[in-house]
């Protein structure tokens, strides 16, 4: 198992919700299972059975959990599906009021004047301020032409909102892994153990020298539609790369090793919640994250644009 944790593809957000406006308060829908697959639950492996995880990210001990059946989302939430949540509930995302997120430095959009720094420390992620869900890569950006891209620039918070007025709800973190595993059971990948299999890709990840040139070998510098490449066993989309997707569970390196065997739903408390997935910027090199069993976290209010998310939802 890799020692060291590189610095989190997704930066937290240096802005305390605390100091913040509180976000708009979207209504409640109705329960819905639209454009949702349901998953008839059981028991499976979860957790890292190669070793191959970032020890602070606690991907073991490997334990057997048992899921009641439920329902999820087929893709990740669209730019589509944002906009008419939007529009219904007049949502102000946390990047939005926040008044910067971070983006990738080989996508920013943006005049000079509205790039403020390096994010998090790290010189690959900037700090651009006004942008958000409509203007992923800066002010100069927007989504024309991305409407069936996954939404990107959604806290924890932001996620929440769409998926109560959507009727549904956040997968929790064994929910998704055994979603993402498509009935394939121990493997590294949602498809099997090798990456490229016959030489193609199967999932939208950084292909090149990391951080600096992307050769882009399967098409997509960032964000790739939701229903780019194959789906897995389930019927799922993309449950490896193009972007991290939040889970309902709180955070912490050490909840495999006395999580309940049924249905568990995280720690009680904590400061992060998990990010499950990866997303177009992972890299064998810096953040082999892209693997179904990798886990990572970041704090609710946090966004950047490659965190997107899917709902779920319990089976009637």
């Amino acid at each position: 198992m890799t020692r060291h944790r590189p610095t989190c593809c997704a930066p937290a957000s240096g802005t305390p919700v605390a100091l913040t406006a509180p976000a708009s308060a979207a209504p409640a829908g109705a329960r819905s299972t639209r454009g949702q697959i349901r998953l008839p639950g059981g028991e499976f492996a979860m957790g890292d059975a190669f070793d191959e995880g970032y020890l602070a990210d606690g991907e073991t001990p490997v334990h057997p959990v048992r899921l009641k059946p439920f329902h999820i989302d087929e893709t990740a939430v669209t730019n589509a599906q944002f906009a008419t949540f939007v529009k219904a509930t007049e949502h102000v995302t946390d990047a939005e009021r926040h008044g910067s997120s971070a983006v990738f430095h080989l996508a920013v959009d943006a005049p000079s004047a509205d790039v403020l720094g390096d994010a998090a420390g790290t010189p690959w992620w900037i700090n651009v301020r006004g942008a958000h869900w409509r203007r992923p890569e800066g002010s100069r950006s927007d989504i024309t032409g991305r409407q069936n891209h996954p939404v990107v620039h959604v806290s924890w918070s932001d996620a929440s909102a769409y998926a109560r007025w959507a009727g549904k709800r956040l997968p929790t973190e064994a929910e998704w892994e055994y979603a993402a595993r498509g009935g394939l059971a121990g493997r590294r990948y949602a498809w099997g153990d090798e990456l490229t299999p016959g030489g193609r890709w199967r999932c939208n990840i950084w292909q090149g020298r990391f951080p600096h040139t992307n050769t882009a070998e399967d098409g997509h510098l960032t964000t790739a539609p939701v229903k780019a490449y194959r789906p897995n066993g389930f019927g799922l989309w993309n449950t490896a790369g193009n972007v991290w997707e939040w889970c309902s569970d709180w955070f912490s390196p050490t909840y495999y090793a006395h999580s309940p065997r049924e249905d568990p739903h995280g720690p009680g408390t904590g400061t992060a919640r998990v990010m499950r997935g990866g997303s177009y910027l992972c890299h064998d090199s810096y953040c082999n994250r892209y693997r179904v069993a990798a886990r990572s976290s970041n704090t609710p209010d946090s966004s950047s644009a490659n965190l997107g998310f899917r709902c779920a939802n319990d089976a009637a």
